[in-house]
């Protein structure tokens, strides 16, 4: 039974991951540090026996919840949870001829783990909007039920024959369990969100010698709120840029640079201070990767070259960073573009240049630079 529970809940998650793969992972990512969450959930439980249908009554049920979102419609959670289970059984007492005694009540406090896949309906259906302030998800997973409970038992005489009796080895055992559900969160605003939550589940059962049958059922119900560190930012995920024609561009300025040094002093100085300055007076480009700020191999000897004529030259100097405006919402992109404009900044200083000759300038909230978003996600080193 374990193992059958193991088997369906991970064949669930499995399917709405494959699935949401095939539509969503190339389209969007998530940085590794963004659309982290953390939940807290409270509301009730109803626990049935598995055996004659009932449910008893519902009791309180707390759930804290840690998790990510790996796209817009792919995420995944750590849950865990405790609550009074309570239960109505008739086999408490059965006497040794196999006649159940009068249906009893009963409570066992209960802890739960859960791993969860979270699959949003909303953004798989209609697509990734960050101003909609609805989400639906479904989930799936596997978890442990955590209980004190007894797996043997004995007969004692009673005044009318024999009794099934609890033997007393009261431990803390751990039961697998399988649960499907579903999430509605309302957003209040790009961090948090009010949450109502339903999650139905089968457990190998935790009751001992109460009930004769393999599982517990149970329905969980939940109101909370939910908290996104840093808020929602989802990125497109665009093809990688072929930055070769910008390699090859760089690679003829340090050529013509090296060509240069190679000549006759007088000459050399002259022709290299000019081949260095029209770089920098022609606005030198530095291109980015989406979603990126980090300086590649090639974008350091830029920099390096553009470095040698801001030292020089007098005047001042701006960093202008763009974003594109396909990527992410404004508030993304300027912090995408203060952050592009500051790695510049950063390398030209550690290549000797005078922060009194730098201007930083962010322009994470205009119209893109060019037409291509691709080059776009640039900064600009130059004058006016």
């Amino acid at each position: 039974m374990k193992s059958k529970l193991i088997i369906l809940s991970l064949a669930l998650a499995a399917t709405t991951m494959s699935v949401s793969a095939q539509s969503t992972r190339e389209k969007y990512t998530s940085e590794g540090s963004k659309n982290i969450f953390i939940s807290a959930t409270g509301g009730v439980s109803l626990v049935n026996t598995g055996k004659d249908g009932k449910f008893g009554d519902p009791a309180p049920h707390v759930t804290l919840s840690v998790g990510k979102w790996f796209n817009p419609v792919v995420g995944l959670r750590l849950q865990g949870g405790a609550w009074k289970a309570n239960y109505n059984s008739s086999y408490n007492h059965i006497s040794s001829t196999g006649t159940p005694g009068a249906e009893q009540s009963y409570n066992k406090n209960i802890g739960i783990a859960r791993l969860d896949m979270l699959y949003s309906l909303t953004n798989a259906i209609f697509g990734y909007n960050p101003d909609r302030g609805f989400n639906l998800s479904a989930f799936a997973g596997p978890g442990l039920t955590f209980a004190k409970t007894v797996h043997q038992s004995r007969y004692q005489e009673v005044s009318n024959g024999f009794d099934k009796v609890p033997a007393s080895d009261n431990k803390l055992r751990s039961f697998v369990n399988g649960s499907v559900g579903l999430l509605a969160n309302f957003y209040v605003s790009d961090a948090v969100s009010i949450d109502l939550e339903a999650r139905g589940e089968l457990a190998a059962s935790y009751l001992g010698y109460q009930s004769t049958a393999r599982t517990v059922g149970g329905l969980y119900f939940g109101a909370g709120l939910t908290y996104t560190f840093g808020g929602r930012e989802f990125m497109v995920a665009a093809a990688k840029v072929d930055n070769s024609a910008l390699n090859d561009e760089i690679n003829r300025l340090r050529r013509e640079l090296e060509e240069c040094r190679n000549r006759a002093p007088e000459v050399r100085t002259v022709t290299e201070t000019q081949v260095v300055k029209e770089a920098v007076f022609n606005k030198t480009p530095i291109f980015f990767k989406i979603g990126s700020y980090k300086l590649d191999s090639y974008a350091k000897a830029t920099i390096k070259l553009v470095a040698e004529g801001i030292k020089a030259n007098g005047g001042t100097f701006k960093v202008q960073a763009y974003a594109d405006k396909a990527t992410g919402s404004a508030n993304f992109n300027q912090k995408l573009t203060d952050n592009r404009a500051k790695a510049v900044y950063d390398a030209l200083v550690e290549q000797g240049v005078p922060a009194s000759q730098l201007e930083i300038v962010s322009n994470g909230g205009v119209e893109n630079l060019f037409t291509e978003n691709e080059t776009t996600r640039v900064v600009i080193m130059g004058v006016d």
